[in-house]
């Protein structure tokens, strides 16, 4: 399949994205920067090694993106946050995703870990979830309560599945959510496309990654 979205065209696909959704995206929200937390969802091999059966080309485009957005939250000391999405290699925990998907990222392989363009530091927080979204079943809502967090920004894989259910869940616990449109990445421009439209109407705010670090 072609990638739907290049480095050199993800400007102006962006561009075209945000114009798609701009009757929906009405509900502009300022970053509160000293109350924001940038959370990076799966950016692992098992989706952005190019040898995987569940690599996502615009996982690896979104990448630089993702590094300009932990390098601007760093510089302020505000929290950089990580998923990884793992199994128990018993599959104890899969239940009906094993047999909803053929693949699964198993804890302690090498495609579990988080790419090295963006190494979490050792004082960042990483969350394992073994769901969708990373507010089921783990402390990531203990975690933003106890920083204090009301903005959450929202970036990585997959714009459809992760980040929306996580964006979803965000919202219903009253969080501000951004949500980037140029540093999330589906398998197809129509599933990312679908998901900017669906959380402008209901959920969050869609932007850029220029914008978000403009605003802090």
């Amino acid at each position: 399949m072609k990638p739907y979205v290049t480095a050199e065209s993800i400007r102006t696909k962006t561009d075209a994205w945000l114009e798609k959704i701009s009757p929906y995206n009405q509900h502009y929200l300022k970053l509160h920067s000293e109350k924001a937390a940038l959370l990076v969802i799966d950016m692992q091999y098992f989706f952005l090694d190019p040898s995987s059966p569940t690599y996502i080309d615009s996982g690896y485009i979104i990448l630089s993106n993702i590094q300009k957005l932990i390098n601007a939250f760093r510089t302020l000391n505000r929290p950089v946050i990580y998923t990884r999405h793992v199994h128990h290699p018993q599959k104890l925990d899969a239940g009906i995703m094993e047999w909803w998907w053929e693949g699964m990222c198993l804890e302690g392989s090498p495609e579990s870990v988080i790419h090295r363009d963006i190494v979490p530091l050792a004082e960042e927080k990483v969350i394992l979830k073994h769901r969708y979204s990373a507010f089921y079943n783990t402390d990531l809502e203990t975690i933003l309560r106890c920083l204090k967090i009301e903005d959450v920004v929202i970036s990585g894989v997959m714009t459809n599945m992760c980040c929306e259910s996580t964006a979803r869940d965000a919202y219903y616990r009253d969080y501000r959510t951004f949500f980037l449109a140029d540093a999330t990445g589906s398998i197809s421009e129509e599933m990312h496309l679908a998901s900017l439209l669906n959380l402008a109407f209901g959920f969050a705010y869609i932007t850029t990654t220029e914008d978000i670090i403009q605003q802090m």
